[in-house]
């Protein structure tokens, strides 16, 4: 079970969060990954309170916008420091959460239901950068039918694909399903 103050948290890591408010790994991308999240957990029997946490925490501890290798251990340190300040979380959720913190940058999938829903409710919003999200990298069945019908929806505002066009090029992905560094420096993402 869980008792958390979802406002208190999002006003916490806010606050802390160091790049600009605008930044494409900021409040706006946690809260789509959130809504990402829970439509997946519709579908996944995902545990949506950590689903809603990862949102908050997985990028709130980032320093930089394109070469950062450790924003997910460095989030998972701020749930600990908060776990029993602003959230109470039992063990279990606690392990996942931290879990999927610490990986979401590395781990290409995970066969747990609840870190494979937070691993491509952050995948999905891919297209924030230009990226194309890419259905060998969901971890869920679900997801990977939202990949498939977000690439191929040209019309959908904010969808990968028109973030693709509008850009005039796609990134290479890494094995995670993320830019290589390379290419994402390169690029400017």
């Amino acid at each position: 079970m869980s008792d958390i103050n979802y406002d208190a948290l999002w006003q916490r890591a806010t606050a802390e969060f160091a790049l600009p408010p605008g930044s494409a790994h900021g409040p706006s991308h946690w809260k789509r990954v959130e809504q990402n999240g829970l439509k997946l957990a519709q579908k996944t029997v995902a545990r949506t309170d950590v689903v809603k946490l990862f949102a908050v925490f997985h990028d709130s501890k980032r320093q930089n916008e394109f070469n950062d290798p450790e924003p997910g251990p460095r989030g998972a340190a701020f749930v600990r420091e908060l776990r029993g300040v602003l959230f109470q979380i039992d063990d279990e959720g606690m392990a996942l959460l931290c879990e999927a913190c610490s990986v979401h940058t590395a781990l290409h999938h995970s066969a747990d239901a609840t870190i494979g829903t937070c691993l491509d409710a952050d995948r999905l919003d891919l297209g924030r950068v230009g990226i194309v999200p890419d259905p060998r990298f969901m971890s869920t069945a679900f997801g990977r039918e939202l990949c498939v019908e977000l690439s191929s929806s040209p019309s959908r505002p904010g969808s990968a694909i028109v973030m693709s066009i509008v850009i005039g090029r796609r990134i290479r992905l890494s094995a995670t399903g993320f830019p290589t560094s390379a290419s994402f420096i390169k690029k400017g993402y």
